[in-house]
């Protein structure tokens, strides 16, 4: 378990569960006393692969002895069949029928760049006057902590403190499609969605709630940009969480688990004519599209090509599904939302000897071996690696049981 330093040389910018980990296996982790836990953040599906998974570590021991960085100005041997591959996973999935990809290192940059093509985009083609451009985007979101995502972030924490905060932003209510088609506007050049909000909790819109946006955005000739940084490579039990609602974005944001769980990987892909708008010195990054970051998205590329992972999201996620139905019967839960191998669980703080945060759960959670992590005070998020073994994965549903009733 973690004891606190009498002084520490960190910014105190996260509270962290008491406990310092020092390996980790597939969906395991040892701490520095040796006791090990099994790990149902997955790094906010970051590791949807496990940790270390053999592939992928494999792919990068092997790029390591080779060459790890040359920064954009020099081609590498693994940028183009990088973004080949990933065009090929995810191309399909997309509207258009020619597609790109442009390769960045964190979540955060991969939004921060669909928005500065998609503004781009509309002053170049859409005819959006110089300097006004909107995005509409939905109240609840999680795009990242840049000063340009934070500006329209509803969190008071992630605003407090930081303005004055970017213009050009139009936030509705999520799952409201008529209030995005009024929202748009002559400034319009995108749409900008998470297909289902992580951060908040693991919340699912409606079935209706994409194809309305979908076609709201195409009656107006706006993008629609899917942030599938969370929720896609697997989670939800398919490649992007798009395809679950039978919607096909124009561009969607990548990382995580684009990377995973060794070296920051993202990117953003999507249609040609859109991102062509990005020419030589409009944008860039250092390290974006690395060899190492290539090596190890190839792999992960070649772990979801086959369709398994996601299947088997789906499977096992019908297992928590039911476990945490259970739990409502039992009015041990408030409220629970799944979607493939991810979950949002409120809790009952009347149950007698319950907890009355998602943080004390998490800590109860923590003794009894298990690694989870809370939002929003009474919320606590579940996303285990999809390669969890399902006697573990029950191992951990049964202590969650417990946990909700006894300290």
């Amino acid at each position: 378990m973690r004891t606190a330093a009498a002084t520490s040389a960190l910014a105190p910018n996260y509270h962290p569960l008491p406990v310092t980990l020092a390996t980790g296996e597939g969906s395991w982790v040892t701490d520095t006393d040796g006791r090990r836990y099994l790990d149902l953040l997955a790094g906010y599906s970051a590791l949807n692969f496990g940790h270390r998974h053999p592939a992928l570590v494999a792919a990068a021991h092997a790029q390591l002895d080779r060459l790890t960085l040359t920064s954009r100005a020099f081609d590498h041997e693994l940028l183009e069949p990088f973004a080949q591959a990933l065009v090929g996973l995810v191309g399909p999935l997309l509207t258009g029928t020619s597609h790109l990809v442009l390769p960045m290192n964190t979540g955060a940059e991969a939004v921060e760049t669909a928005i500065k093509a998609a503004r781009k985009w509309g002053y170049e083609v859409r005819g959006v006057p110089a300097d006004r451009a909107t995005i509409v985007v939905a109240d609840g979101n999680f795009h990242g902590r840049t000063t340009t995502i934070v500006s329209f972030s509803s969190d008071p924490d992630a605003r407090r403190g930081f303005g004055p905060f970017t213009p050009g932003f139009v936030t509705v209510p999520y799952d409201d499609a008529a209030a995005v088609a009024a929202a748009i506007d002559e400034t319009t050049v995108a749409v900008l969605l998470e297909p289902v909000q992580g951060e908040q909790g693991v919340v699912v819109p409606s079935a209706e709630y994409l194809p309305a946006v979908r076609a709201a955005c195409d009656d107006a000739g706006v993008l629609l940009i899917a942030d599938e940084i969370q929720s896609g490579l697997g989670r939800t039990g398919s490649t992007l969480a798009c395809e679950r609602f039978e919607v096909q974005p124009d561009l969607v944001t990548l990382g995580k688990a684009l990377g995973g769980g060794i070296v920051p990987v993202s990117a953003v892909v999507g249609r040609a004519d859109v991102l062509e708008v990005l020419t030589a010195g409009t944008h860039g990054s250092t390290f974006g599209g690395n060899p190492l970051a290539c090596a190890v998205g190839i792999a992960v590329v070649d772990l979801l090509t086959p369709g398994t992972l996601q299947a088997r999201a789906r499977t096992l996620g019908e297992l928590v599904a039911d476990h945490l139905a259970g739990l409502m019967d039992e009015e041990l839960l408030s409220g629970m939302r799944t979607i493939g191998l991810w979950a949002g669980l409120d809790i009952a703080p009347s149950v007698p000897g319950g907890p009355t945060t998602g943080r004390e759960l998490c800590e109860r959670l923590l003794t009894r071996g298990v690694l989870a992590k809370d939002t929003h005070g009474g919320t606590i998020r579940l996303a285990p690696p999809l390669t969890i073994d399902p006697a573990d994965l029950d191992e951990a549903l049964t202590h969650l049981t417990t946990a909700l009733t006894t300290p």
